[in-house]
C-alpha cells in the first residue's frame, strides 16, 4: 500500500470508529509505529486529525459530537425506546444521578409522577426540565460550564453529591469497546463520570446502536464496572462478552424487547 492509500485508509477508519491508536495502525498497515506517527503528523499537517495520546480523532470530531442538539437529532427513536425502559428502574424515593447525555435527557418525560425523588445532575438542559417537575429534587454539583454540552464539569465540586446515597447512575456513552470500555468525546466530561460512577449503588449504561465497537478520547469505566447496560440493537458477540462480564444487557429494539438484541 502507498502511503498517500495508508492516509486515505486511516480518515476512513476515524469516520466509521471515532478513534485510531498508533499501535492498531500499526498492525493492520504492517508498518512500524514510528511510520504511523509520521503519517498522522501529516495528517495533522494537512488538518484532516487531531493528534491524541496514542493516536488521533478527525479534526473537529469532538465539538461536531458534543454538541447537545445534534445528539438530540440523532437516532430519536431509539433513544425514545431506552430512555423509557430505564425510567422504568426509577422507584418512588430513590436518588438517581442523570448525566449530561442526549438519551439520559430522554428519562425525564417517564418520571414525571414519581415521588420524593431526587436527581442528581450536572446537566443544566435537566436541571431546567425538572422545573416542572415539583415532586423532584434537583441537586447539582458547582464547576465550569461546557457550552458544547451545557453542564458543569469539576470533578471538585463534587462535595455536595457526597451527601446522597445514589441508588441509580444513568450514564450515555460516545462509544463502547472491551478494551477502552465507556468512553466520552470529552476528556473533563469523562473524568466527571468517572468519579460520580463509584458513587453509585448501580451503574447503568444507555448505549443505542450507534456506540458499540466504539471509542472516544477519555474512558470514564471498565466494560464491567456497569450493572446494566440498556440498548436497542448490539453486535451479538459484544453481548455475549458483555454478559460474559456480569453485565446484565436489556434489549428493547423494535422486535428485541425480552430477546436477544437486534444484531447489527
Amino acid at each position: 500500500m502507498y502511503r498517500e492509500e495508508r492516509h486515505q485508509a486511516i480518515v476512513a477508519l476515524l469516520q466509521s470508529h471515532g478513534r485510531v491508536s498508533v499501535a492498531d495502525l500499526s498492525d493492520r498497515f504492517a508498518v512500524s509505529e514510528v511510520t504511523i506517527r509520521v503519517d498522522l503528523q501529516t495528517l495533522v499537517d494537512q488538518g484532516s486529525v487531531v493528534r491524541t495520546h496514542g493516536g488521533a480523532i478527525l479534526a473537529g470530531y469532538g465539538i461536531q459530537e458534543l454538541s447537545l442538539l445534534r445528539r438530540r437529532q440523532r437516532q430519536v427513536a431509539e433513544k425514545a425506546r431506552i430512555a423509557a425502559a430505564a425510567a422504568e428502574l426509577v422507584g418512588d424515593g430513590e436518588a438517581i444521578f442523570l448525566d449530561s447525555s442526549s438519551t439520559t435527557l430522554a428519562i425525564l418525560s417517564h418520571i414525571r409522577q414519581r415521588y420524593d425523588l431526587t436527581v442528581v445532575t450536572n446537566s443544566l438542559v435537566v436541571a431546567q426540565e425538572l422545573l416542572a417537575f415539583p415532586k423532584v429534587t434537583v441537586v447539582m454539583p458547582g464547576g465550569t460550564l461546557h457550552h458544547d454540552t451545557v453542564s458543569l464539569i469539576d470533578a471538585g465540586g463534587l462535595t455536595i453529591v457526597e451527601r446522597y446515597n445514589i441508588s441509580k447512575g444513568f450514564f450515555g456513552a460516545h462509544g463502547l469497546t472491551l478494551a477502552d470500555g465507556f468512553t466520552d468525546v470529552s476528556e473533563a466530561e469523562a473524568r466527571l463520570k468517572r468519579s460520580i460512577v463509584g458513587m453509585c449503588r448501580q451503574v447503568i449504561i444507555l448505549l443505542d446502536a450507534t456506540k458499540w465497537g466504539r471509542a472516544g478520547v477519555a474512558s470514564f469505566a471498565d466494560a464491567k464496572d456497569a450493572d446494566i447496560l440498556i440498548a436497542d440493537a448490539a453486535p451479538e458477540e459484544m453481548v455475549s462478552q458483555m454478559r460474559a462480564l456480569g453485565v446484565e444487557v436489556n434489549c428493547v429494539g423494535q422486535s428485541s424487547r425480552g430477546k436477544d438484541c437486534e444484531a447489527i
